[in-house]
């Protein structure tokens, strides 16, 4: 059996943003992250505003007004937050 080691040493958010359908998130050591927004349902609903307001942390990134957190590490280990659902990114909002 073969373990997945990520390392997230390097991995510091520098800037992230949202458009209608990925989230995507600029890492300090060069990497590009882009993630569907359906993996993260509080995401997935809120409006462009509420996307724009982003806040970074050394391991993630943060949306106070929905109060929404992904770590870098979850997005890199492909997790989706509890309730994703993919039939939901072939509506439009």
């Amino acid at each position: 059996m073969t373990t997945l080691r990520i390392e997230v040493e390097d991995a510091t958010p520098i800037a992230a943003s949202c458009d209608e359908s990925f989230l995507n998130v600029t890492l300090a050591d060069g990497r590009v992250l882009r993630a569907p927004l359906w993996w993260y349902p509080r995401l997935f609903a809120a409006n462009a505003q509420e996307r724009a307001a982003i806040e970074t942390s050394p391991l993630g990134i943060h949306w106070p007004e929905i109060d929404e957190d992904v770590s870098v590490a979850s997005i890199l280990r492909g997790q989706k937050a509890p309730g994703a659902n993919p039939s939901v990114a072939g509506r439009q909002q």
